[in-house]
């Protein structure tokens, strides 16, 4: 008996070799893992990444809050003024329903937003305010939540950071995050970006051989 056991012994040993290899070479699985939304993106949402994920930060554009106006002080300085400042000296006209019947304020302003009216984003009691359809009143700071009631498809776009355009990193655990307002890039009263000519073509790394470039006609 004793002499067979020495012999099935090492047999026996070298047969847990390929199972010891395979373990250490397919580990098993992780846990499936579920993102969180944080500020319009997708980040994780374990403790560690909670306590170092950055803040994505919107540039407000100063024009959201005051008007240039066609002056300049004493020192030749340009003059901005809050919208307060005149709309609150003159009862709301609720029936303009074009640029060319304003007679006193932003005469000769250009407006072309589908078949808006002023009041439909503004606020005629409160002119530093904006409204949602539904009367709702929104802070002109969160005016891009007034927008995305209309312009749902660009408002998920930006989002997932496929709209807008960015600086910084694009993982928030890695750094913070800059992004453009929606009217860094358009006019809020006529929106409609402006058609562009390409300087250059594009350039597809998969479909250009690598001695070509963009200066090739």
């Amino acid at each position: 008996m004793g002499n067979t056991a020495n012999k099935i012994g090492p047999w026996a040993l070298l047969g847990t070799v390929p199972v010891l290899a395979y373990w250490l070479t397919f580990p098993s699985a992780p846990e499936p893992h579920t993102p969180r939304a944080f500020s319009g993106v997708q980040v994780g949402d374990t403790a560690h990444e909670q306590a170092t994920a950055h803040a994505e930060e919107i540039h407000q554009p100063a024009k959201i809050k005051v008007i240039r106006l066609d002056a300049s002080d004493p020192l030749g300085r340009e003059v901005v003024a809050g919208c307060g400042t005149c709309h609150t000296t003159r009862e709301p006209n609720l029936r303009t329903a074009s640029a060319d019947r304003l007679d006193q304020f932003h005469v000769g302003m250009q407006f072309s937003h589908g078949n808006l009216r002023c009041y439909a984003c503004h606020d005629p009691q409160r002119p530093q305010d904006l409204r949602r359809a539904d009367g709702t009143r929104v802070a002109v700071a969160d005016a891009m939540d007034l927008c995305s009631q209309c312009h749902g498809p660009e408002a998920e776009a930006y989002r997932h950071g496929a709209h807008g355009g960015m600086n910084g990193a694009w993982d928030l655990e890695f750094g913070a995050r800059y992004r453009n307002h929606c009217i860094d890039c358009h006019d809020p009263h006529v929106p409609q970006y402006p058609k562009m000519i390409v300087t250059f073509k594009p350039l597809d790394r998969f479909l250009v051989p690598k001695h070509e470039d963009h200066d090739t006609p």
